[in-house]
C-alpha cells in the first residue's frame, strides 16, 4: 500500500492563526489526485489520532487546479502554550509521510 510520501510530491503544515493548523497535500499528478483525494485514510480520524484535534471541526478543501487538498484542524491548545514544541507547525507534516493510503471510495472522507 502506498504511503503519503509516495503519492504526494509535497506535504506541508503551517500555522493558520493561533487556533488552527493547515496541512497541504500536493499530489504528484492529476490522476493520483483523483484516485486519492477523498481517501478515508486521510480523514478526520487520522488528524484526531495524530494531533489530538476534534474530528468534527476539520475543514477539507480540494483544489482541482493545483492537484492538492488543504486540510485545516483546530489546535488542541492555542499557539505558544506552555508545552509548545513547534510554534509555527512547520514540522508537523513529518508525522503524515509514512501513513498508508488506500484509494478513495465513493463519497468524501470529510
Amino acid at each position: 500500500m502506498p504511503k503519503v510520501k509516495d503519492i504526494c510530491r509535497h506535504v506541508r503544515t503551517k500555522n493558520a492563526g493561533p487556533f488552527w493548523v493547515t496541512v497541504d497535500f500536493f499530489y504528484k499528478d492529476f490522476d493520483t489526485y483523483k484516485e486519492y483525494k477523498d481517501s478515508e485514510d486521510l480523514g478526520p480520524g487520522l488528524f484526531a489520532r495524530l494531533f489530538g484535534t476534534d474530528p468534527t471541526s476539520i475543514k477539507r478543501i480540494p483544489v482541482d487546479s493545483l492537484h492538492m487538498v488543504k486540510v485545516s484542524y483546530v489546535r488542541p491548545n492555542a499557539q505558544a502554550w506552555k508545552g509548545e514544541r513547534d510554534m509555527h507547525s512547520g514540522q508537523s507534516f513529518v508525522r503524515l509521510l509514512d501513513i498508508d493510503v488506500r484509494p478513495s471510495t465513493s463519497g468524501s472522507a470529510v
